[in-house]
Parts: structure tokens; C-alpha cells; sequence
């Protein structure tokens, strides 16, 4: 589940920052991606 989101997440965001829609919505999606990679890294869980 939190992989799934990771990965829509990340495609949001590399779609916001190519087509250069969202303004800041971008780096909140980025964010976001992070802490889950993050929190998945802390609790021993795999990333992918």
C-alpha cells in the first residue's frame, strides 16, 4: 500500500515538475515521497 503510494507520489511529482503545473504542490508531493521512504527505511521494511 505505502508503495503504491510512494510510486504515485513520485510520478506526480516528476509530472508537475516537467509540465510545470501545481506551483508548490510539487515540493509537497516530494516531501511526502521522502518521509514515506524514510519512515519504510526506519521500520526495517523494504523501499520497492
Amino acid at each position: 500500500m505505502l508503495r503504491t503510494v510512494l510510486i504515485v507520489l513520485l510520478v506526480l511529482w516528476l509530472l508537475g515538475f516537467v509540465l510545470r503545473a501545481f506551483g508548490g504542490l510539487i515540493h509537497v508531493l516530494l516531501i511526502a515521497a521522502l518521509v514515506i521512504v524514510i519512515y519504510r527505511l526506519m521500520t526495517g521494511k523494504p523501499v520497492w
